[in-house]
């Protein structure tokens, strides 16, 4: 029996700002991504989401990005190597702490909105991220853009890694997710999600717009939390993926060339 994994990006709200639905997302999901702070979410809702994910048990990850609240994390930054590893770290040691508070695991890390578009474009970018999580926490699971500049990374410095697609996104054919602003890039139909995804986790590769699939190590699937049918579309996918036979579980993570 194939099994995937559904992850979505939680505790983005701050304060008494409220992006997304992470209550309902995480009766759907098995592994969440918690902002740390930089792009979205503060140590109140980091807490609340840890607790959450807990009790609902779900998988616990960090999800570090660009120092960028105005911009979510959206607007592409160039940064000194040396800051760019430190600012990873920080956030990965936010989210240690709080999980530990939390009396639970922190079990993988997945870069967020432009630093993550930027690192599937970028094998040495890549390769400083990953490498700055490895000096600190080389247990943590790093969860890549499959078949990207990211992949590449992992395997060349022997992280233990998952691949990950995205439920609600369209691909180039170089993997790499088509631009927010382009028309078509994010779906918001259920009833094409849905099946589009299966088709994908049953064949093992990435449907791009254009062009052939792409084989790819499709570990965990993204659904995101926020927006009108964002909801909709997690339940339809676990639906119609476990309709396919595909069991729902959290990631165990890989080593190695796919």
């Amino acid at each position: 029996m194939k099994t995937v994994d559904l992850n979505a990006d939680m505790g983005e709200s701050f304060g008494d700002w409220v992006m997304g639905q992470d209550a309902e997302i995480l009766k759907v999901i098995s592994s969440a991504n918690v902002a740390c702070g930089f792009h979205a979410g503060d140590p109140d809702v980091m807490a609340q989401t840890m607790a959450l994910a807990k009790s609902e048990r779900v998988g616990i990850g960090a999800h570090p990005g660009f120092s960028d609240l105005q911009g979510f994390g959206r607007r592409r930054m160039h940064l000194p190597d040396k800051t760019l590893r430190h600012m990873i770290q920080y956030q990965i040691g936010a989210a240690q702490g709080m999980a530990r508070a939390a009396k639970a695991d922190l079990r993988h890390v997945k870069l967020h909105g432009a630093l993550s578009n930027m690192c599937s474009e970028d094998q040495a970018l890549s390769e400083a991220c990953y490498g700055a999580v490895q000096e600190i926490a080389p247990d943590l699971i790093i969860m890549v853009l499959a078949a990207t500049a990211q992949q590449k990374a992992v395997e060349e410095l022997g992280c233990l890694w998952a691949g990950e697609i995205f439920a609600d996104r369209a691909y180039h054919a170089d993997a790499t997710l088509v631009a927010r602003g382009q028309p078509g890039a994010v779906i918001h139909d259920p009833g094409v999600a849905a099946p589009r995804i299966v088709k994908m986790v049953q064949a093992g590769a990435i449907t791009p717009e254009t062009g052939d699939p792409i084989p790819a190590a499709i570990d965990t699937i993204c659904l995101h939390g926020d927006g009108p049918t964002a909801l909709a579309i997690a339940q339809s996918t676990r639906a119609a993926l476990q309709r396919a036979g595909i069991e729902i579980a959290c990631f165990h993570g890989r080593r190695g060339r796919f």
